[in-house]
């Protein structure tokens, strides 16, 4: 049987995502360890009549390193 890699990517972000929010829930627990990284202030690009920013910031916790794990689990099962 195939599996399909979108299902597989979706599942990864939808862990991600509730793990970040468990994670949030939780603000003083082991859950909410981790690192963040990416741009501390925005990059702007000023062409004079248009203005673009520029900016991401990814924070890796432990709930929701739990999440893609249980996303994993998940998929495989599917």
């Amino acid at each position: 049987m195939h599996k399909n890699n979108w299902a597989c990517f979706l599942l990864i972000l939808a862990g991600i995502v509730i793990g970040g929010f468990i994670g949030s829930l939780f603000p003083n627990t082991w859950l909410n360890y981790g690192q963040s990284f990416g741009l501390s202030s925005p990059l702007i690009l000023d062409l004079g009549i248009l203005s673009i920013t520029f900016g991401l910031s990814i924070k890796i916790t432990i709930a929701s390193i739990i999440g893609i794990a249980v996303a994993i689990v998940v998929y495989r099962f599917i």
